[in-house]
């Protein structure tokens, strides 16, 4: 029998009862497949390129055999900049692709790149959003440049959030109101991850892709099994009929909600999410913009404790978001809470070192930061190399713990602010020191550094 293995971070991994309802495609796609095949869902949560391929890969590959399908379905952890141990630069993440790939050929499999899935985030005109950074493009140009097989499952879901819309698309992940599931009675706002109904679907689109995909063994899926699921249904903020008449209903009654989150004022980005409390009684919020137009609704658990967030992006600027609650004895007084939205982040000020000034083997890089940036990423190469959070009054600085080497390099820093970054600024860095290619470096290679902080053996190297 042969196998359908799939790599691939949280998206795809299968799930029990008890993390309902919360589901990775992985979990169904045997439901598509031919006899004869068996699917292996190796995929695990945070699972990165570079950590499977210098981990666990091993394992897989001496389990390969002729004819097996390793799908990769990378790009939507790689592209986290602001978490340094898993991010991938562009190049890096192409690289390691074309290991992965020429790795599962040599043991007579097929590999098969696909995609990272699409998240539920639209704009304000109803087209979805694509939050990933442009990993999408690389695994595909991945695939172009190693021949490999592709699946562009971004594409797919991005034409099924597209069909069903801003009002369905929710009822596709594991994103639940307050006291609606069992297992999230505080709700849940993942945009990111499908429920079962989602994951079964995109498992359907996988399976179909594959199916066609060149270069792909034929046979592999049961075509007469590739039924799409219903349509998730309207969420209920969507069916309120005339919610602007509440702000002007003069039954005022209990105290108005409360905002826990985001503090008043907070820097955000346009997929903030929103959480507080509500008096008991209280059955459903309605939420209004600044200007008074209504901008969606969550309901209460029993313990007055309530999350939402629009699956529409929110305009950059200064907002204000006003809440009423809904009670059988009449509506509450409104609150209110204001938030300033960045979509762009400005990229940081270094000043330091001063641009093609002399430094030596280890420069301390530091400069200013915009309002909301939490921390600057430091790259050389395209490789992430250090990280310096930023302090309250905008500064940041870091030392890189390793000597540089004599030369001139192109040094990038990078402004990161919740999901977003920025573009990067530019230093060019000259570091001063004895060059490699020196009598004075190269008469001492025949023997290994002494590996310790002073070493008074000779010949003495210069002290910086």
């Amino acid at each position: 029998m042969n196998k359908l293995c799939i790599l691939g971070n949280s998206v795809a991994t299968s799930r029990g009862p008890e993390e309902e309802p919360m589901a990775g495609w992985g979990q169904y796609v045997q439901e598509f497949l031919a006899p004869g095949y068996e699917v292996k869902n190796y995929a695990r949560d945070a699972m990165t390129l570079r950590g499977y391929y210098t981990g666990r890969l091993v394992s897989l590959l001496n389990g390969l055999e002729p004819g097996d399908v390793v799908a990769l379905e990378f790009g939507a952890v790689e592209q986290r900049v602001n978490v340094p141990l898993r991010y991938h630069s562009p190049r890096e993440f192409k690289e390691y692709l074309k290991l992965y790939v020429e790795a599962i050929r040599s043991e007579g499999a097929v590999p098969v790149i696909v995609t990272p899935s699409a998240r539920c985030v639209f704009d304000a005109h109803g087209e979805v959003m694509d939050t990933h950074d442009g990993y999408p493009q690389y695994a595909r140009d991945a695939a172009v440049a190693t021949g490999a097989a592709l699946v562009d499952l971004n594409a797919l879901t991005t034409r099924m959030l597209q069909q069903v819309g801003v009002a369905r698309a929710r009822g596709l992940y594991r994103w639940e109101d307050a006291g609606v599931h069992p297992n999230h009675p505080d709700g849940i706002i993942d945009s990111t991850h499908f429920n079962l109904a989602g994951a079964r679907e995109v498992a359907r689109l996988f399976s179909d892709a594959l199916d066609q995909a060149p270069g792909v063994p034929p046979g592999i899926v049961r075509r007469e099994a590739l039924i799409p699921g219903n349509p998730p249904a309207v969420q209920p903020e969507f069916t309120v009929q005339n919610p602007e008449a509440v702000l002007a209903d003069q039954r005022r009654v209990g105290a108005p909600p409360a905002f826990v989150h985001p503090a008043h004022g907070q820097f955000a980005s346009g997929q903030l999410k929103f959480s507080g409390t509500a008096e008991p009684g209280t059955d459903y919020l309605l939420f209004f913009s600044g200007t008074g137009a209504y901008v969606g609704g969550t309901s209460v658990n029993a313990q007055g404790a309530w999350t939402w967030r629009r699956a529409v992006t929110w305009p950059e600027g200064e907002q204000v978001l006003q809440a009423v609650g809904l009670r059988g004895d009449g509506v509450s007084p409104p609150s209110s809470v204001g938030f300033n939205v960045v979509h762009r982040v400005q990229p940081p000020l270094v000043r330091g070192p001063k641009e093609g000034a002399w430094s030596g083997p280890r420069p301390r890089f530091s400069g200013t930061a915009a309002p909301g940036v939490s921390k600057v990423l430091v790259l050389e190469g395209g490789r992430l190399i250090a990280e310096a959070p930023v302090k309250d009054d905008g500064t940041w600085s870091v030392k890189h713990p390793h000597d540089w080497r004599p030369g001139s390099y192109l040094v990038e820093f990078v402004a990161v602010f919740s999901a977003l970054r920025s573009a990067p600024a530019q230093l060019t860095l000259k570091i001063h020191g004895v060059p490699e290619d020196s009598w004075l470096t190269r008469s001492t290679h025949s023997r290994h550094d002494c590996g310790v902080a002073t070493c008074e053996h000779l010949p003495h190297e210069p002290a910086w």
